[in-house]
């Protein structure tokens, strides 16, 4: 990540990355395939997001002041997480084709209500309100961070 670019706009770009991989995986199953792994690849990213902004981005912002929408947004982390547990439960053992489109379609919804408070509310603090360091380490992270194996968000 260059110097230039912006945490906010970086996070953004995650948020509609995930949106793509879920509707891509949508668009096969409407062509009449099935190939899970755009889902796969989005749903481990959306953890992986989760996970660093339960760890690099929340606490701080929490500290300085924005504990109530970061409570909201930890809240629908939980809801997102079990949506995608219990996506991944249908997909190993889909019963109806529509199962997975409801299924996808709710975690969008999800996500699209999410998102649509996170990022006008919670990014822009990430730019202004980190220091220097905590910054550099959310661009570290964003850049080639990994989460550890088992890690399951706070209100899931």
């Amino acid at each position: 990540m260059s110097a230039a670019t912006v945490l906010a706009d970086a996070l953004t770009t995650e948020h509609h990355e995930i949106d793509t991989g879920i509707e891509t995986y949508l668009a096969g199953l409407d062509a009449g395939g099935g190939d899970a792994a755009p889902l796969q690849a989005a749903m481990h990213a959306l953890r992986r997001h989760i996970y660093l902004e339960e760890t690099f981005l929340f606490p701080p912002l929490k500290a300085g002041g924005l504990m109530m929408a970061i409570m909201v947004m930890e809240r629908e982390h939980g809801e997102l997480w079990r949506g995608m547990d219990a996506l991944e439960h249908t997909l190993v053992a889909p019963r109806d084709p529509e199962e997975l489109r409801d299924a996808c379609r709710s975690l969008l919804a999800l996500l699209d209500d999410h998102n649509s408070k996170e990022e006008p509310v919670v990014y822009p603090r990430a730019d202004a309100d980190l220091t220097g360091q905590q910054r550099d380490q959310l661009a570290a992270f964003l850049e080639s961070g990994t989460f550890p194996d088992g890690w399951v968000c706070a209100k899931a």
